[in-house]
């Protein structure tokens, strides 16, 4: 028999109130216990919540019961709410560890049998790993569509067009004879996969806007030492976040703030001034700085009145690297009536702004709140928003493009193309030899959830 697994599964204590979820075959007898009665289906009950072994009434507090297979780990399911002290919360843990077979829930193990169980796919368990740790607006409504199950239904949706591809190809050379199978399968098959390859290359191409959601947009504040980065950044932040001193080379690691812009998450990064420097820990600082940047989706270069340019060798950034990655010129203590440069596309390429007052800053902020929403446009449609959920995909295209091109090949070793491309899309929401994927997944969850 499987065991009973509880935990608390709100806030820390103490608190106004706690909640406390069992799960699993002996919760409507552990309920019942502690209880006295096990309350109707879906219905709270204010219950006295007593001490099995000794009688002694431990709190007063509201009680519901799920039963399985219709609740969130679709086995029976109570949730106990009490007083949020230390004490009571204590007490009632102690009182369920007493019983047979029951025991204290592993980070994510709620959510693991929701999974086990069939109630999630994996895609609707990372919707809401992703809507726990939401920060912004739109990353919590992109988290609660795909733990909806949108993003689920679509590669399912897929997966289920390519099975019925196989089958008709295995029709097609299976009963080739017989009256009620058309000459023409094959290449209508074809067709439609080819069609497919396409839908899931433009879904490809729309998620890498799912994926920078999830993750925040990186950018990276560079420059000369004393060109007023670490100014900028507390400016930005609000707070004192960076050391700000006349002495040069203050920063000698990467500093970050997170951001919310208009929903949109940003990870502002402070790093050390670029100067060829004597000392090993301004140095290391130097090669972590340049390192952010080749990842970062925008360079902001911070320099002074008379300061040294992006593209002057002193900088030390690399052509390539000014090629990659989308940079703007940032004019620190600058005039505030200077209007921002443009260039024909009409993108901001060189702003001037001042740290000495939060009016300084709006032009910076106004333009990484359109540079946000201009990177991170989700629409309506649901994305992928992991890098597994892209290999898989990659993988699945793969398996696509090979079939399609393949026509000097058998139909039977076509059909294997097919197989793999199915298989992928399947280990994506966990239908297909997953296992060695799901500790990962479940690891990062609360206790509790």
């Amino acid at each position: 028999m499987a065991s009973t697994i509880f935990a608390l599964s709100s806030g820390a204590t103490p608190s106004g109130v706690a909640v406390i979820r069992v799960s699993g075959p002996r919760t409507k007898a552990i309920v019942k216990e502690i209880c006295g009665n096990v309350p109707s289906g879906r219905k709270a009950v204010l219950s006295r919540l007593k001490d099995p072994e000794s009688g002694d009434l431990v709190d007063e507090g509201l009680v519901l019961f799920f039963e399985g297979p219709r609740s969130f780990t679709g086995e029976d399911v109570a949730e106990l709410h009490c007083h949020g002290g230390r004490a009571v919360v204590g007490k009632l843990l102690e009182i369920l560890g007493r019983f047979e077979n029951a025991r204290p829930a592993e980070p994510g193990e709620f959510t693991r049998r929701a999974f086990d169980h069939g109630r999630m796919d994996l895609t609707a368990v990372e919707g809401l790993a992703d809507l726990i740790a939401a920060e912004t607006e739109i990353q919590r409504k992109q988290a609660v569509r795909q733990m909806g199950g949108a993003l689920g239904k679509l590669y399912e949706d897929w997966r289920k067009r390519l099975i019925h591809m196989r089958a008709m190809i295995e029709a097609d050379f299976d009963f080739a004879d017989e009256e009620d199978v058309p000459g023409s399968v094959a290449d209508e098959v074809w067709s439609e996969a080819a069609t497919l390859h396409a839908e899931i290359s433009a879904h490809l191409q729309k998620s890498r806007s799912g994926e920078r959601l999830r993750s925040g947009l990186q950018v990276v504040l560079m420059g000369a030492p004393n060109a007023g980065k670490s100014s900028l950044l507390n400016a930005i932040a609000g707070r004192d976040v960076a050391i700000v001193t006349e002495e040069a080379g203050t920063t000698r690691d990467v500093i970050e703030v997170h951001l919310d812009l208009n929903g949109y998450p940003l990870t502002l990064i402070d790093t050390a001034g670029i100067r060829e420097t004597e000392g090993r820990i301004e140095r290391e600082g130097i090669r972590r700085a340049k390192a952010r940047a080749r990842e970062a989706d925008l360079i902001l270069w911070a320099v002074e009145p008379g300061g040294v340019s992006i593209d002057d060798p002193e900088a030390g950034l690399s052509v390539d690297l000014r090629a990659q990655v989308l940079h703007w010129v940032v004019h620190t203590k600058a005039d505030l009536e200077t209007p921002p440069k443009q260039d024909s596309s009409g993108t901001i390429k060189e702003i001037s702004c001042s740290d000495q007052n939060e009016a300084g800053t709006r032009s910076l902020f106004d333009a990484l709140t359109h540079f946000a929403e201009e990177t991170i446009s989700i629409g309506e449609a649901p994305l992928a928003t992991r890098e597994r959920h892209r290999t898989y995909l990659s993988e699945c295209l793969k398996g696509l493009a090979s079939g399609v091109a393949a026509t000097h090949l058998p139909s039977e070793l076509r059909a294997e193309d097919l197989r793999r491309a199915a298989d992928a899309l399947g280990r994506i929401t966990g239908r297909i030899d997953v296992e060695d994927l799901l500790d990962v997944i479940f690891r990062d969850f609360c206790i509790g959830k």
